[in-house]
């Protein structure tokens, strides 16, 4: 029998504040800036992380020749709109193609956006095509068409972990365009999501929540954002009011006023108690009155695609009558609840939400990441195309919860752990930095195709503990092609040894290892992979083919 065993040349940094990733320091109990801040800790910068940060990437830059990334499959409801950008690397100029299109869909030559409708149930294999002058790709495409969206866990930006409660339209659309510009949208990323800060009074004519003086025209900004071949998003919770002191889609008055903004609101009708005797600023409660059909309204003039819905603990009426609201309408609105869901309720969520938080906030530390991260292995059950278990988002790059920002506290190990982490968890993956800051590790860490790859797998099975030695823990996810994503992850402090024996997995035969985030074969073997793993680090690893599909047993 044939043995492997790797010894990496650790490029990654080890675990600790005086590594060379912990050049900010942060002042605690200094209090908040002003009335938008929010109460994590002040912090000055000490010196820059990126030019260090350069010598850390493992991604290989994409070719100049077309390659067709991201998923493999998308759901989409009859008669619903139909917006997907093929995403694709490659040098510009390039045009685009689809073979066997099905009625009712046009695809643009110059950009790759598919829009229209299609009225009849079904699935429809197609053929993306990418050209430009350097050559040519081809990939099958699975458009599905029925009850289900979300077949795959939703890749986008969420505004809340970099600007709090300062989000404005102003920084989303700069988020936008940067996930254009920089390439992500490329790589499969799609959706822009607005979190807590957005809201104003009800009114309209819809008696909906408004917007607030920094989100001058919600319309505009949808369209520009469409126009770019993305989607939008927005936020809202059953309660009177949100966690940033917002209001809510409930009220305690039949004609959606709200006392406690007439008396304590400031300029962007959010609840500040003067007092500070509490720590949001509202006794959280459902209202009396329900406007969840009179939001929703309003929300698809806007044209939105996901909706997060946060509150603590979810209830299955409060989730029920938004799902109903929001299939009463021929748009499809990725549906994500937040936070902590209760995991006694999780057949509900599994029926009724495309996303469900099972924890609460992340942060940009190693014990919260990995608290958070590697506590999901009840949910597994319930994690499959449709309904995404969701870890929360990603703290890396420029994040802050605004209004001011500083460079994650994460080494570059542990976002390698982070991220592979989320892809094999099959996680939705909502990017937590300022897009416009993106730096080059960040963006090698968020347009790495394999990666991508393994958390967009059709078959959408979420990674499992296979082994565990020590500190190395070992996760283990088919993938559709028969293939298995593996991460050896080492959550001590110092080097560890992993081991992966294909016993442990149930596969036979010689495999080929490949490293996923230096997208390189590495090894063959017929029984075991070795690897040395840096603190906090992991090893990223698909072993193929797998199994065979014709008989394999002895003596037949």
């Amino acid at each position: 029998m044939k043995k492997i065993v790797v010894c990496v040349s650790v490029l990654l940094l080890c675990c600790g504040v005086n590594s060379a990733i912990g050049q900010t320091q942060f002042i605690e109990n200094e209090g908040c800036q002003d009335d938008l801040s929010m109460t994590t800790p002040k912090f000055k910068e000490v010196s820059s992380p990126l030019d260090t940060l350069k010598k850390y990437i493992l991604t290989p830059k994409a070719s100049a020749t077309p390659r067709i990334n991201g998923a493999k499959i998308f759901g989409v409801r009859p008669n619903s709109q139909f917006l997907y950008t093929i995403p694709a690397t490659g040098e510009r100029p390039m045009t685009f193609s689809v073979e066997n299109l099905p009625k009712g869909l046009k695809v643009d030559a110059k950009t790759g956006q598919i829009r229209g409708a299609i009225k009849k149930a079904g699935e429809y294999v197609v053929t993306f095509v990418a050209k430009n002058n350097l050559g040519e790709a081809k990939r099958p495409f699975r458009i599905v068409v029925g009850d289900k969206i979300a077949l795959t866990p939703p890749m986008g930006w969420n505004s809340w972990n970099c600007w709090g409660n300062a989000v404005s339209q102003e920084k989303v659309l700069s988020s936008a365009r940067a996930m254009v510009e920089k390439g992500l949208i490329n790589h499969g990323w799609q959706y822009i999501n607005i979190d807590d800060g957005w809201q104003g009074l009800r009114g309209g004519k819809h008696q909906a929540v408004m917007t607030n003086s920094k989100f001058p025209d919600m319309k505009a900004l949808a369209d520009e954002i469409h126009g770019m071949g993305l989607k939008i998003g927005i936020y809202s919770g059953p309660w009177v009011g949100t966690y940033a002191g917002h209001l809510g889609s409930y009220s305690d008055k039949a004609d959606g006023t709200y006392d406690w903004v007439e008396k304590y609101a400031n300029e962007y009708y959010r609840y500040v108690d003067p007092s500070k005797k509490t720590k949001h600023g509202i006794n959280y409660h459902h209202g009396k009155y329900s406007f969840v059909k009179n939001d929703v309204q309003q929300w698809m003039d806007w044209g939105i695609d996901y909706l997060k819905y946060d509150w603590n603990p979810n209830d299955y009426y409060h989730v029920k009558e938004m799902h109903d609201v929001l299939r009463s309408y021929n748009r499809d609105v990725v549906y994500s609840l937040s936070n902590s869901a209760p995991y006694g309720d999780a057949p509900q969520w599994e029926k009724m939400a495309n996303c469900w938080r099972t924890t609460g906030d992340i942060k940009d530390t190693w014990e919260r990441m990995c608290s958070l991260g590697f506590g999901q292995t009840k949910w597994a059950p319930y994690n499959g195309p449709g309904h995404w278990v969701d870890p929360d988002m990603l703290v890396v790059g420029m994040v802050g919860w605004g209004p001011k920002l500083h460079y994650t506290r994460l080494t570059p190990d542990e976002q390698y752990t982070h991220m592979s982490l989320w892809a094999l968890l099959a996680s939705p993956l909502l990017i937590g930095c300022d897009m416009a800051q993106l730096d080059d590790f960040t963006l090698s860490l968020l347009t790495n195709d394999e990666m991508i790859e393994v958390n967009q797998d059709p078959l959408g099975k979420p990674g499992m503990i296979v082994s565990q030695q020590g500190d190395v823990v070992v996760y283990a996810k088919p993938l559709e092609d028969g293939s298995m994503a593996v991460g050896l992850f080492n959550r001590g402090d110092t080097m560890a040894q992993g081991k992966l024996t294909w016993k442990s997995v149930g596969i036979r035969g010689e495999q080929t290892v490949r490293d996923l985030w230096r997208q390189q074969d590495v090894a063959k073997s017929n029984e075991e992979f070795v690897t040395e793993i840096a603190p906090h680090g992991v090893r990223f690893i698909k072993i193929y083919p797998g199994n065979s599909r014709e008989q394999a047993t002895s003596g037949r």
